[in-house]
């Protein structure tokens, strides 16, 4: 048996950002897209397959994806045609799919199978830059509608055994995520370093990180860079699959201005 697999939480950056020709848009998230292309170089050993959440899916109860070959779901607007047609022909991973399962209702956690939703650019977007080749099998778990930190602090408690059978539990969300922020500057620019100052303190702080994250809401500034937390919860999944074991920063940069930080758990 190989090594266990860490555990991480990404962003995943605006739209098709990575693959939109040269131009102020591409290069704002040049930095992140860097820190995505050497991702896999970080890991000791390549895993078996990934366990991706997205920021994107929500369901009433953790629904896992059981397609073969799901498709891509391009689910943004308003970008050029060319970013309709981006391909990544990954496998689906059904066995793994069934194990996601049954470690859920293991642990009394209700869930569903979906078989022919695509996978959302907060999947196939990074994943693309990050896996060019398309050869890792790929399994995609939603969150529960609600959006409830400690309910996904237990999602990933319960797939933690996954990270022993050589699988990478990915979070994909951002650590920012104020789209009307993202333009503005001043007080704005302060309040979001404020708010990922006091995220990345509570990463590092492995005793207390399960208690700070539940009550994220009560962070400085935190509806400010969050205003609605579809795109923080995928890290609490991560978080909970690593309960009790060290967290780093992975990577911190900047876009349109705002901080934005990446984390690995062991």
């Amino acid at each position: 048996m190989g090594c266990m697999q860490p555990t991480f939480f990404i962003n995943h950056g605006g739209g098709p950002c990575f693959f939109l020709e040269p131009g102020p848009m591409r290069e704002t998230w040049r930095e992140l897209e860097t820190y995505l292309r050497g991702f896999m170089a970080t890991l000791a050993e390549q895993p078996h397959a990934i366990l991706a959440i997205s920021g994107h899916w929500e369901e009433g109860v953790p629904t896992v994806n059981t397609g073969a070959h799901p498709p891509l779901l391009f689910d943004y607007g308003g970008f050029p045609d060319y970013t309709y047609r981006l391909t990544w022909p990954a496998p689906g991973a059904p066995d793994l799919a069934a194990r996601v399962r049954n470690l859920l209702s293991k642990a009394g956690i209700a869930n569903g199978a979906e078989a022919a939703r695509g996978w959302d650019h907060g999947i196939f977007v990074p994943l693309k830059v990050m896996v060019p080749g398309a050869d890792i099998p790929l399994v995609q778990l939603s969150m529960q509608r609600g959006l409830d930190p400690a309910t996904h602090l237990a999602i990933g408690r319960a797939l933690r055994p996954l990270r022993d059978e050589g699988v990478l539990i990915l979070g994909s969300g951002q650590s920012y995520h104020n789209m009307r922020g993202f333009f503005g500057g001043g007080p704005v620019d302060e309040q979001a370093e404020v708010f990922d100052a006091w995220l990345r303190a509570a990463i590092i702080d492995g005793a207390g990180r399960d208690d700070a994250l539940i009550r994220w809401a009560d962070a400085p500034y935190a509806r400010v860079a969050q205003p609605h937390e579809d795109h923080l919860l995928p890290l609490m999944v991560a978080a909970g699959a690593a309960s009790g074991e060290p967290g780093t920063v992975h990577f911190h940069g900047h876009a349109l201005g705002k901080p934005i930080s990446g984390f690995r758990f062991s």
